[in-house]
């Protein structure tokens, strides 16, 4: 089984996707492949996902039962924590440094707490 999920991708490569993969929902594409495919897909995406994101899981023989990589940016970060690939969110895009117009507003009106 292999799965990949494109988040602001170019239509050209959601296109290239949808001909090797199904679209079983937008930016997510689901299909059975074996190394060699999947590789050549995921090269595909990296190329071609510009200012979006991707990621990328597969079956596997290990303790989860798959693998997954990620390209492009993204909050969401693998790592390896004693052979176990784990995701880690980066603080960078946590809030933002100013408040927006939202956060303003809700201030006037006195729904905010700082």
């Amino acid at each position: 089984m292999l799965v990949i999920v494109v988040e602001s991708a170019p239509p050209r490569l959601r296109g290239r996707l949808a001909v090797w993969l199904l679209e079983v929902r937008a930016g997510v594409y689901v299909g059975d492949y074996g190394r060699r495919v999947r590789e050549m897909i995921w090269g595909d995406v990296t190329a071609w996902i510009g200012d979006g994101n991707a990621v990328i899981a597969w079956s596997a023989p290990n303790e989860t039962g798959f693998h997954f990589d990620t390209c492009g940016k993204s909050r969401r970060v693998p790592v390896d924590l004693d052979g176990l690939r784990l995701v880690s969110f980066t603080a960078e895009a946590a809030l933002p440094a100013e408040p927006g117009p939202a956060w303003t507003g809700m201030r006037r009106r006195g729904r905010g707490t700082g």
